[in-house]
Formats: structure tokens, C-alpha cells, sequence
């Protein structure tokens, strides 16, 4: 059953065309993931659903009475008024319904005929009833709760929130309202692991239909039936979850690229065959040629243009320095650390005591609140004054370099453009730069873009790029992943997995911590302990056990349990890999020139020996071409 129908949506911001075309449908019971770059129009678009913004071309349907409940990520633009969260519609009806009840009392009294009243009282009481109120404080105490608001319900004043408790009182109160289509623009942020968990099964069961804005991929593929991706104004739709939308997307970007190369070649064929019939005075074969070339061309620019308008762009591979010393020496110790809050004698968390060696990926993981970015400044040297009540030693190797990244990146001169902010920090030319810069996604003039003009994502990526490039032992890193749109996600993890110094990391990104965490320190009831995995740690969270679920072993494998067992090894193999790499292409560069003063040789003084020479090394290039690939055949 449709419930929403947009057709050719087109959307322009000045010279720039952010939706174009844009034409899907919403059924009942869909779960829509709706993915895409920061800034593509995915917000835009709900807008224009919601009727905030006005197209510039196109229609949107709702079908019958259907009725949008809009989440936005902006708090400026969510509704908070009123001493009261239960909706107006309902605080209508529970009126009239006072009204005529006290009707049919004095009719009573009069001894009048109340059954036209009583009529209406029953009409009344079935549309209340309709619109859940019967249940509504229930259900609502019910949501508050599991996105972890216990205390709010009853509140009349909601003025001192902060804007994350705002978010999810209004989240609350949209999906508790239970309206047809919920459009849902970044309901993840502000939550912790246990209220999104709470949201995903809620969803997943939510009777209408479910359209949401989202980078959290391990949250797509515990809700969504169907993937809608926004890239460069167009749309395109994939059945299934996160998972399933990454291997149909690489299946038709390795087809699509098939049929664009095969009209290359074939648009290269036809040109060369224009150019003899011209040089042959064919006139007629040659216009002939001519109109086919066009349509080839018009067919080349169609087959580019279903391409994705990243997937040639080049993924990150960190080049790390080499660093002395085994990579399982310990360079960080914390011996009984334990902090208490400000004039109380109450830990915030109590005293833990933990190792990290030299290459490995510690994550902090926990609900809000239990003093994750509280121990990461501990451990890092930045509390400060601030930080007071804490107990306990941080020993960290006197030669280790740090780097630190909290969740809110400063920059000493907001007037510099990224160019300038990199090049500033790092020994490094022009070219490396603006590759670097590229591969972060600051390509062609938004390398030059002021600071100050950046948005949150643009500065935490500006912030990793050049932290990553000053290589030190030990990152620390607050929620790097927030304001980060999916694809800057997967470079970071990338490099992340190929950094070859020690990470210690706050976050709530599950699919970020179970791609790259060696161990999680998990926060249970102001304790904390070591757990080989995000799933160990959950598990012991949900089955209340109060030690460490390391040491089990899952009864079924799969892709958040086996993750970490051989993760020194991968790393080992990844850097003789880099380092295999590098070789090779110092090898082939070599060859190369040389080839090119034997090429320069052949009209005239080529000896026997040089074109023996050329042979070899053409075989020889061969072989290393066919090494290069396998090595970085993914």
C-alpha cells in the first residue's frame, strides 16, 4: 500500500542542482535507510516532504490521510513548547470529552434526553481511543525510558535540557504519536549503545512506515528493509540492509565499469576508423563514422553517468613510519585509576588497571555518562585542572609521542585554508598535500577552503588528516566518527586498521569498533573490564554477568566474534605488504627510465645488447606488474 509517492523532486541552491529528478515511492512497512555524503540534499529532501522547503520542480504525494511525523537533527527547529508532551490533538479530545461528559451530567440532573449527547460521547471516546490515548502516557513512559530518560516523565519544563535530551524527548514523543511515515533525520546522535538498541527493535517492528537518515551501518542493517542512496542528485535503491547494499552497489559499479570500458575501446575504434576514411577521402564513410562516434559518445557519457561519482576515487592506506621496538611491548600502563565526582565520595568509575602495547586498538565503550572521555583524558594527559577526584597512575614510555583528538577539534588560526593548516604540521610537498587532502575528501578548490567556513564533519576530518599524518605512538580519539558521513567513515577505519601505533578510542560506532578493535574496555555499573570483543561486552551486559565474557567461545562464528584472533598477524602482513608495495613501485620507476634511454636508441645506435637489455626488462616489468596487482587485488 503506497503512502508516499515523490515525483521528479528537483532542487536547486543557486548554481548548484542537489536534486534531480528524484522520483521513489513509500510503502507500508517499508524500513528506508536513507545514506548518502554530508550535504548531498538527504535533509533537503525530507523538508520538501514535510513541506518546510518548496521544490523547484516535481510533486509529493501522500496518499489518503496519510500523516509524516519529522524527526529534524537541527534542535532550533524542534518544538519543546508547552508544559505538557502529550500531543494537542489529544489534550483536544480529552476536552471536548470533559465538555460533553459534564453535558450529559446536567442533562441528567434536568431529567432532559441525553442521547444525542451520549452519541457523541461515544464518537468522541473512539477517536480518542483511535489516536492511542488510552495507553499514551504508558507508552510514552516507555520510550522515554528506553532512550534513557527515565526522570523526564511528568516534567513540565523542559527549557534546561541539553539539546541530546531534547532530541530524544522529541524522538519520544514522534514515535510514540505512531503517525503513518516516520522521517527520522539522524535519530542515532545523541544516544548511547543501549538506547539505540532500544530504537533499532522498535523499528523493526514499527507497524507503519520507517524512512530514516543515517551513517550508522551495524543500525541499517538491524532495521532497514531497502537502502536509498543520494549521489550527485540522483537516487538509487537496494533491497536489504548495510551488508547487502555495499555487495550489490560493488557487483553493478564492476558491471557498469565493464560496459563503460567496452564503449571506450569501441568509441577508440570508430575514431581511428573516422580518421583513415578522412585521410582516404572516403567522405561518406567518414560521416557515417561520424554519426556513430556521437552515439557512442552519447552512450559512454550514460553509462559514466550511472556510475557512482566517488567509485574511481582512491581509498587510504596509511604509509606509517617504521617504528623500533616489538610491536607487543608495553608502552602505557593504568594502575588502579578510579575517579570520583566533585564533592562526593561516589566513583564515577571505580579503580581499573589495564595494558597497551605498541600496535594495539583499545576501544572505550559504555553508556553515557560512565566517564569514557573522562579516563581518555586521563589517560592522555589532557584533564587538567578540570578533572579533579581521580586516584591512581598513568605510566606512559617517556619517548611515546601523542596525539589527541577530542569530539569538538580546535584549530590555533581558523583563517588558514586546510592546505595551509596540513602543510603547516607535517614536512610535506605540495602534491603529497593535496593528495592527502583528496583522499579525506577536500578535492579541487575545497583544499583552500577557510577553516572557519568548515562544517563539524569538514573540521574532525581536516583534524584526523593531519593527526594521522604526524604519525605519533599512541592516538587518543573522542568520537571520531561523529559528524561523519559513511565513506569518511570507511577511510578513517581504514586507516585506523593500517595505523602501525598503538589507538585508544571513545566510541558508539559498533561497525567502526568491530572492524577495528583489538580489545573493548567495557563500562558496566561503574566498573570496567577487558573484553575481546563489542560482543563479549554486550553480551555480559544483557545477561547481567559482572566478569568478563572473553574467555567464551560463541557457539556460532560470525562477523562480530572472531574478528580480533589473528589481528597482529593481518597487521604484520599488511606492513610487508606496504613495504612490498613500495619496492616495487621504486622498482618499475627505475626500469621505466631506463627503458625510456634504450626506446631513445632504436633509430639509430641500438646495439645487440641493448635490445637483449630492453627484453629483459620488459619481462621484468611484466612480472612485477602482476605481482603489484595481486598484492592489491581486494
Amino acid at each position: 500500500m503506497p503512502l508516499l509517492t515523490l515525483s521528479n523532486i528537483t532542487m536547486n541552491f543557486g548554481p548548484r542542482r542537489i536534486l534531480d529528478g528524484v522520483s521513489f515511492r513509500v510503502n507500508k512497512g517499508d524500513r528506508i535507510a536513507f545514506i548518502g555524503d554530508n550535504g548531498a540534499g538527504k535533509s533537503t529532501l525530507f523538508k520538501i516532504i514535510k513541506g518546510v522547503l518548496t521544490p523547484d520542480d516535481g510533486e509529493v504525494i501522500l496518499h489518503g490521510n496519510t500523516i509524516a511525523g519529522y524527526l529534524s537533527q537541527n534542535m532550533d527547529e524542534q518544538d519543546l513548547s508547552g508544559a505538557t508532551l502529550k500531543p494537542s490533538n489529544l489534550i483536544d479530545l480529552e476536552l471536548k470529552i470533559d465538555d460533553v461528559s459534564g453535558r450529559i451530567s446536567r442533562a441528567a440532573d434536568r431529567q432532559e434526553d441525553a442521547t444525542s449527547l451520549i452519541e457523541e460521547l461515544s464518537k468522541l471516546q473512539s477517536q480518542y481511543e483511535a489516536a492511542g490515548g488510552y495507553d499514551y502516557e504508558y507508552r510514552l513512559k516507555d520510550a522515554l525510558a528506553g532512550l534513557g530518560l527515565s526522570d523526564i516523565h511528568g516534567r513540565d519544563d523542559f527549557t534546561d535540557l541539553s539539546g541530546g535530551e531534547k532530541m530524544r524527548v522529541c524522538l519520544a514523543r514522534l514515535i510514540v504519536d505512531r503517525p503513518d511515515i516516520l522521517l527520522l533525520d539522524e535519530p542515532t546522535n545523541h544516544l548511547d549503545m543501549e538506547a539505540v538498541e532500544w530504537l533499532e527493535k522498535y523499528l523493526a517492528s514499527y507497524g507503519g512506515a520507517v524512512f530514516v537518515i543515517t551513517h550508522d551501518r551495524h543500525f541499517i542493517n538491524q532495521v532497514a528493509t531497502k537502502v536509498i542512496e543520494l549521489d550527485g542528485g540522483h537516487i538509487t535503491e537496494y533491497k536489504g540492509g548495510y551488508t547487502d547494499y555495499k555487495e550489490q552497489k560493488e557487483h553493478f559499479i564492476k558491471s557498469q565499469s565493464l560496459v563503460a570500458k567496452a564503449l571506450e575501446e569501441e568509441l577508440a575504434h570508430q575514431l581511428d576508423v573516422k580518421q583513415t576514411m578522412l585521410s582516404h577521402r572516403n567522405i561518406s564513410g567518414y560521416h557515417q563514422r561520424e554519426k556513430m562516434v556521437a552515439k557512442l559518445e552519447d552512450k559512454l557519457e550514460e553509462a559514466r553517468a550511472k556510475l557512482p561519482s566517488g567509485y574511481a576515487k582512491m581509498s587510504f592506506t596509511a604509509q606509517p613510519l617504521e617504528r623500533t621496538g616489538r610491536s607487543d611491548r608495553i608502552i602505557l600502563q593504568a594502575k588502579e585509576l578510579a575517579m570520583k565526582f566533585e564533592d562526593s565520595d561516589t566513583n564515577l568509575f571505580d579503580a581499573l588497571s589495564f595494558e597497551v602495547t605498541a600496535d594495539e586498538k583499545l576501544f572505550l565503550a559504555g553508556p553515557n555518562g560512565c566517564g569514557k572521555t573522562t579516563l581518555l583524558k586521563l589517560l592522555s594527559g589532557h584533564a587538567g585542572e578540570k578533572l579533579k577526584g581521580s586516584s591512581g597512575t598513568v605510566l606512559i614510555g617517556s619517548a611515546q609521542s601523542m596525539g589527541y583528538m577530542e569530539q569538538f577539534v580546535p584549530f590555533d588560526d581558523e583563517e588558514l585554508s586546510c592546505f595551509d593548516e596540513l602543510v603547516s604540521r607535517s614536512d610535506i610537498g605540495t602534491t603529497e598535500a593535496r593528495t592527502l587532502l583528496a583522499r579525506f575528501g577536500f578535492k579541487g578548490e575545497d583544499a583552500f577552503k577557510k577553516i572557519s567556513m568548515l562544517s563539524g564533519g569538514e573540521r574532525s576530518r581536516l583534524y584526523l588528516c593531519c593527526l594521522l599524518k604526524e604519525n605519533p605512538d599512541i592516538l587518543f580519539l573522542d568520537e571520531p566518527t561523529n559528524h561523519l558521513d559513511i565513506n569518511s567513515r570507511e577511510i578513517l577505519e581504514d586507516a585506523i586498521k593500517e595505523y602501525s601505533g598503538a589507538v585508544i578510542c571513545v566510541s558508539h560506532d559498533r561497525f567502526f569498533i568491530d572492524k577495528c578493535a583489538d580489545k573493548v574496555l567495557g563500562f558496566k555499573d561503574r566498573k570496567a573490564s577487558l573484553y575481546d570483543s563489542y560482543y563479549f561486552y554486550r553480551k555480559a551486559v544483557l545477561s547481567d554477568v559482572s566478569v568478563p565474557a572473553a574467555a567464551e567461545e560463541p557457539k556460532q562464528e560470525n562477523e562480530n566474534t572472531v574478528r580480533s584472533v589473528n589481528r597482529a598477524q593481518e597487521r604484520k602482513e599488511s606492513a610487508k605488504r606496504r613495504q612490498r608495495n613500495a619496492d616495487i613501485e621504486k622498482e618499475t620507476t627505475r626500469i621505466e627510465a631506463e627503458q625510456k634511454e634504450l626506446e631513445a636508441k632504436f633509430g639509430g645506435s641500438c646495439s645487440s645488447e641493448d635490445l637483449k637489455r630492453y627484453e629483459e626488462n620488459a619481462a621484468r616489468l611484466s612480472s612485477l606488474y602482476d605481482e603489484y596487482f595481486e598484492l592489491n587485488d581486494d
